[in-house]
């Protein structure tokens, strides 16, 4: 998911009255169904808690069946099995579905309780959990687009059924959330499940649309469909994730959380209007197959975790290309897209293809043969910026001039939604309990590839050159300056709803964070510790402690992998380190008396005066070209640092008048120590001390204060007062655009 922020919200305010949903009351009828309860399941296997959040135990070799290499007959551990058949009314924005879920039992106990997921209903009213976590925080979703009278959306389980035997069911609210919260139903199975066991179910549902709001949903003729069927929840064994003994990891569908799944099989059938393009995940099997005036759409695809799709009658023909790469399957690659965006098709285009290269080269082979990028169309922006396997979606503008700033938000938002392919798709992590896995490290490697790309792309707006200032582009500087420095709140380690600060810093802060510490091991130790990641965890579930074990093994470089998870991951702590004190002064004779020879010999101020003068005098006439700060006698610098939170290795540079320097390395002994001097005594005076030259630190607090000169210097002041014109000038242009 890509936060747009307060663009999405400038561009609210251009969108006419919603309109309405056109479904009447009787879509809204849930099926019967108990009242909601806190009772026991009927095998006593517990739920994940409600608090979960980063796991600090790395999960076993075993876990999830072991490393995925080339020798297994799937690239999964394919636990959960789909198929759906499913008919979209365009008219009512309403689907109607049958679907046969397969599920194996991988634990040892028998199982008489199975969990879903009915996340459709995060959006039947205000009651649910996100609509109560909105309120309470008095802020919209994303882009602020509210809910009106006939745009809600729901799913309703109209019968579920083992083996011809009707299975009860009930909500429940597994965080502890509202009573009216149904995203969450637990499933009483008539048969247990024996341990290596499978079970199917049969379930007939229906769900509404609602308006486009969060991740799914319709405006006009286009229509998003995402987490619109009933989903299996993950039951974790021992071993896995911090798990000691078989638990189901089911969460209420929170404002700020996405979603946690197994991996298996889909084969999903869509039907829908013949006028209407579709696209979703997998691969199309032949041709789509006509019946009075409807198509069927059938997608096939293996070893993800989730499905979704769209479909649009307003729809261009799709622009479709082939991308091959070292160890990936030949991947078409096509862009849905609305005639008034055109011009985003080819760009969007370009951006999928060169982050396939990216990640594949950087983090490990796109295993699938399919790549769908959506753009979603005018009024329907809160569409865009999503993630699902093999399927995303991006954003759109009329015009996209090269090197534009248009263009540079396409080429991030498309590049971070593919990314997501990795860390939320083939590196399956929790959202839920643990977000920074997704959002953070697709944070972190969209603004690294952004980086490579964007100083040749993206030049500073005009405006700045034309006043002569061109700061450059700095990708990390956007997550720096958005990050929470002086104050920060949440660890990135914990999960996506109980967060003083939002969702927010799970994006910038772990970009920042993974970016301080490529800085301090190096880029070819951090990419040896991703590939490790993917190598080890790719189609699996990984942890914290996992990513941790991953980077920690791959690098080499285990001590500082450690210091920062345990410091910034795990925990979150403000970096301030600062200059504090720079003095250089001639070392000269002084007065007074010595003995000499047993003689005590006096030296008068006077008499020293005159010896200082001549020495100088004769050293300038021996030297007319010295520059200044050289001379006779020598010079003693003394540089203090200064630290006002946690501790980070340091480099500390001074420079010196005759070209000279000094460097040091300030590791502090222990986190008490919260200062320390440092002194030379050189023939030259000092000019300038500089702590974090290299500026690998962008977590801290303030650079302005890394640094100073013994005469006056404005160059650092011009330098930010440069960054900070050009981020205006940035701003300015993006709300031009809308």
């Amino acid at each position: 998911m890509r936060i747009h922020g307060s663009r999405q919200r400038l561009r609210a305010l251009l969108v006419a009255a919603l309109l309405a949903a056109g479904a009447g009351a009787a879509w809204f009828a849930q099926a019967d169904a108990p009242p909601p309860a806190a009772t026991p399941s009927l095998d006593g296997i517990a739920l994940a808690a409600p608090d979960a959040a980063a796991v600090t135990l790395p999960s076993s070799a075993e876990a999830w069946g072991g490393i995925r290499g080339g020798d297994q007959p799937t690239l999964s551990d394919r636990v959960v099995s789909y198929r759906i058949e499913a008919t979209l009314d365009p008219v009512k924005h309403a689907l109607s579905g049958q679907q046969q879920l397969t599920w194996r039992n991988r634990s040892a106990v028998p199982v008489r309780s199975v969990y879903v997921h009915l996340y459709m209903n995060a959006f039947e009213g205000e009651g649910s959990t996100f609509f109560t976590e909105q309120r309470r925080r008095g802020e919209g979703f994303r882009s602020g687009v509210g809910t009106g009278d006939g745009e809600w959306g729901h799913i309703a389980l109209r019968s579920v059924k083992q083996g011809g035997a009707a299975v009860p069911w009930r909500f429940v609210q597994p965080d502890g959330g509202p009573a009216t919260d149904h995203t969450v139903a637990r499933l009483d199975l008539p048969a247990a499940v024996a341990p290596g066991a499978s079970t199917t179910l049969d379930m007939a549902f229906t769900a509404q649309l609602p308006r486009v709001i969060a991740r799914t949903g319709y405006y006009d003729s286009f229509h998003l469909v995402a987490q619109w069927f009933p989903k299996i929840a993950v039951l974790e064994l021992p071993g896995e994730r911090g798990a000691t003994a078989p638990r189901w990891n089911a969460h209420e569908f929170h404002m700020e959380s996405e979603f946690y799944a197994d991996f298996g099989s889909y084969d999903v059938s869509l039907t829908v209007p013949k006028a209407y393009t579709v696209g979703a995940t997998g691969e199309l099997q032949g041709k789509p197959v006509e019946k009075n005036g409807m198509l069927t759409h059938r997608y096939v695809q293996h070893d993800v975790h989730d499905f979704a799709w769209t479909a649009d009658k307003r729809s261009a023909r799709p622009l479709v290309e082939t991308w091959t790469g070292p160890g990936s399957p030949n991947v078409t690659v096509q862009v849905l897209y609305p005639p008034e965006f055109e011009a985003s098709a080819r760009p969007a285009m370009k951006a999928a293809k060169d982050s396939l290269a990216y990640f594949s080269r950087n983090l490990g082979p796109y295993p699938y043969r399919t790549l769908t990028v959506v753009i979603p169309p005018y009024n329907a922006q809160e569409a865009g910026g999503m993630e699902y396997p093999t399927f995303v979606t991006a954003s759109g503008y009329a015009e996209v001039p090269p090197k534009s700033l248009p263009e540079f938000e396409l080429d991030a938002v498309t590049i971070h939604e593919f990314g997501h392919g990795y860390f939320y798709g083939i590196l399956a992590s929790n959202e839920f309990e643990e977000p920074m896995l997704d959002e953070g490290l697709t944070a972190f490697w969209e603004a690294r590839m952004m980086q490579g790309r964007a100083q040749a792309v993206y030049p500073a707006p005009g405006f700045l050159k034309r006043i002569g200032i061109d700061p450059g582009f700095n990708a990390f500087d956007f997550s720096r300056l958005a990050a929470p420095r002086e104050r920060p709140a949440d660890a990135p380690g914990q999960n996506a709803w109980q967060r003083l600060q939002g969702i927010g810093p799970v994006y910038v802060r772990t970009a920042t964070v993974m970016r301080d510490l490529e800085q301090r091991i190096g880029s070819e130790a951090m990419e040896r510790g991703f590939k490790e990641y993917y190598r080890r965890w790719k189609f699996r579930h990984p942890s914290i402690a996992d990513l941790r074990e991953a980077l920690a093994d791959g690098s080499g470089e285990r001590a500082a992998v450690e210091e920062v998870f345990a410091q910034q991951v795990y925990a979150v702590a403000k970096v301030d380190d600062k200059l504090f004190r720079l003095t250089s002064e001639e070392e000269l004779p002084l007065a007074g008396t010595r003995d000499v020879k047993g003689e005590r010999i006096e030296a008068t101020q006077s008499e020293v005066d005159e010896r200082i003068a001549k020495q100088r005098a004769d050293w300038k006439k021996a030297n007319p070209n010295a520059k200044k700060g050289a001379g006779p006698f020598p010079w003693r610098t003394e540089v203090t640092v200064r630290r006002d939170g946690a501790r980070v290795p340091q480099t500390l540079v001074v420079r010196f008048a005759d070209g000279s320097s000094e460097t040091v390395a300030w590791n502090a002994a222990s986190a008490d120590e919260k200062w320390r001097s440092f002194s030379w005594v050189k023939p030259a005076r000092a000019v300038s001390a500089e702590l974090d030259p290299q500026r690998k630190h962008y977590l801290d607090l303030n650079k302005l204060d890394d640094s100073r000169t013994i005469e006056p210097n404005r160059s650092a002041s011009t330098r930010w007062g440069s960054d900070a014109a050009a981020l205006i000038q940035y701003l300015l242009s993006f709300i031009a655009t809308v």
